[in-house]
């Protein structure tokens, strides 16, 4: 089942999270000519009763939104990435933003993420400069920069699981486990093959199981006690993986966006694995999330202008 799509003309779909605390909320980073050039508009969504999209407000900044993430202590804070290397601080009970920016970047930023664990509350945001850096929420400059990749960094995802530690994933052809108390070398450095690594995320179930999505239309699931080599890997892409989530509700179920315009659900502990494709964008999918207070529910964007939220069929229950 999918909902009538939200548009979001002459901007371009590039991340979109649902709100932990909310859990009709939806936000949505976007820039305009496909994030080369102009500005961006972040997009706060609500899903009405009778099941419409509805913005709610809506910000604009002088450059490209290449991600969301949402607050994990305040339901009405939004953390955004952009192409002039900044930070912003969204309020959406106010009516002008942000809040704040934080300018340390020389480059893209293009992953941001806020941490889930209980006794910490930190960002991270990852840049084409080639770094990660960690940010307190209150603070005004940064905790603390991770140079530890040769190239892009593409996201960089906090673990659910252990506090303090998070992955960063580039385009070095490497993904990196890092710890914020030492933050001149990485933990585990793991060689993902001849291809550029766009994407990762922590399976909810497994503090050792880390998926990763590459440019080469591949996924494979790596165990970090052992990362000598993928515990499984995922084929049915056509092109590139640009965004993938493991879900909140099922430990082996993964969903994944890509440039071959497709959403795809896998179960990496079924025989088949691929669950369903699912074709309803025109342009590349570059943003997807799950529901994490309604099983089965999706949302993606894409930069056809068009937000999405639906349940996929294997999902259904």
């Amino acid at each position: 089942m999918a909902l009538a799509p939200f548009r979001t003309p002459g901007r371009h779909g590039y991340a979109v999270e649902f709100s932990p605390y909310l859990p009709n909320r939806i936000a949505c980073a976007t820039s305009q000519h496909y994030g080369i050039a102009g500005c961006g508009t972040l997009f706060i969504i609500d899903i009405t009763p009778d099941g419409r999209l509805h913005p709610i407000c809506s910000y604009d900044w002088n450059d490209g939104l290449f991600d969301v993430t949402w607050s994990e202590n305040n339901e009405h804070l939004a953390v955004t990435g952009s192409g002039d290397g900044s930070v912003q601080f969204w309020d959406i009970s106010q009516p002008k933003g942000p809040i704040k920016s934080l300018k340390e970047h020389t480059k893209e930023v293009y992953g941001v993420d806020w941490s889930q664990t209980r006794d910490q509350h930190l960002i991270l945001s990852a840049s084409w400069d080639k770094t990660v850096k960690l940010w307190d929420p209150l603070g005004h400059q940064s905790l603390a920069t991770f140079a530890g990749h040769d190239h892009v960094v593409y996201s960089a995802i906090w673990s659910p699981h252990l506090p303090g530690c998070f992955a960063s994933v580039s385009g070095d052809h490497t993904f990196k486990i890092w710890n914020i108390k030492r933050p001149h070398a990485p933990s585990i450095v793991v060689p993902s093959g001849n291809a550029e690594v766009l994407t990762c995320d922590w399976c909810k179930y497994d503090q050792n199981l880390l998926v990763v999505g590459t440019v080469d239309s591949r996924i494979s699931g790596w165990d970090l006690r052992n990362p000598r080599q993928p515990v499984f890997s995922l084929a049915g892409h056509e092109f590139a993986i640009r965004r993938l989530k493991c879900s909140p509700h099922t430990g082996s179920v993964i969903a994944s966006c890509s440039y071959d315009f497709t959403v795809r659900l896998w179960d990496f502990t079924s025989p088949q694995k691929l669950l369903e494709t699912i074709e309803h964008h025109t342009e590349f999918v570059c943003g997807i999330d799950f529901n994490m207070h309604i099983p089965g529910q999706i949302v993606d964007c894409s930069w056809d202008e068009k937000v999405m939220v639906y349940t996929p069929r294997c999902l259904a229950q």
